[in-house]
């Protein structure tokens, strides 16, 4: 059996949606997966040297510390502060933002190594936020699932608030400044200009997203998002094709299938994602056919 999953790690694994490119436009490469103790991880980002992914690890309240190319666990923190964990960003300087969701704030730490010091936190106007972007433009982007809103924090406070959104989740910077937004209770993905004026909706065929939760970008626009619902990563080119998806669009575990998958990050040609209901963080290789 072993040597069975030896052998299928190997292969490619592909799915094309109705509406998609006739050919896959990746080439992707099952890695490895992660065996330490997570429990429903969620959106991850890597440290600002490559070398750790930090994983909010929701059901254990904690940030934990992976190692980017092992997946071996180095560490975690937050465990007894943190409550219900959802979402990590970091800063230029290297402090990391993080969504304590079931408190109501995003907590803001120094890090060393793999302990973070709490250094500050912001709540204004948000509930339940899942999702945190620190833009280049010095802003906090903060979604807030619970009170259907995305707020921008500038030096600590609000300067900016869209409304009318449902269970807004992760939030992320394109190539050209512009944010991505997963309008999770809407099915949709919004790109938005740093000032909240939409620019482009995904919504309905071909994508068919149920529950898009979080994403990453790629350098040319290319948008890679996880759709917990369908069980599936979808990859959509920079013009709004639908080019790819990853999974079988049922839940399952093993090369090429995931199980209300979360998080999503990349780094050149290494695609990272959160299998949150298989407890574990999942290593592919991705490259262009």
């Amino acid at each position: 059996e072993a040597a069975m999953f030896r052998i299928f790690a190997l292969c490619l694994f592909f799915i094309s949606l109705p509406g998609a490119a006739v050919a896959d436009a990746f080439r992707i490469e099952f890695l490895g997966a992660s065996t330490a103790a997570l429990a429903n991880p969620h959106d991850i980002k890597l440290s600002p040297d490559g070398k750790q992914l930090f994983v909010s690890d929701v059901d254990n309240d904690r940030v934990a510390i992976l190692d980017a190319d092992s997946l071996a666990l180095l560490g975690h923190f937050g465990a007894d502060h943190q409550d219900g964990t959802h979402d990590v960003d970091f800063d230029p300087d290297g402090r990391l933002y993080v969504a304590d969701t079931h408190n109501g704030r995003v907590t803001i730490y120094e890090m060393s190594g793999t302990s973070g010091r709490l250094v500050g936190e912001l709540s204004e106007r948000i509930r339940g936020p899942e999702g945190v972007l620190v833009h280049p433009n010095g802003r906090i982007y903060v979604g807030g699932a619970w009170s259907g809103n995305l707020v921008v924090f500038e030096n600590g406070k609000v300067v900016q608030e869209m409304k009318g959104l449902s269970s807004p989740h992760d939030v992320e910077l394109a190539p050209s400044g512009d944010i991505w937004l997963a309008d999770t209770g809407n099915n949709r993905m919004l790109l938005l200009t740093p000032d909240l004026k939409i620019r482009k909706e995904l919504r309905d065929a071909p994508y068919n997203f149920r529950g898009p939760r979080y994403q990453d970008v790629m350098p040319d626009g290319t948008l890679i998002v996880a759709d917990k619902y369908t069980h599936s990563v979808k990859i959509i080119g920079a013009d709004g094709t639908l080019l790819q998806v990853i999974g079988t669009g049922r839940a399952g575990k093993g090369p090429g299938r995931f199980t209300t998958p979360e998080g999503v990050e990349l780094r050149g040609d290494t695609l990272w994602f959160s299998d949150s209901g298989n407890d574990r963080i999942v290593k592919y290789r991705i490259t262009r056919q």
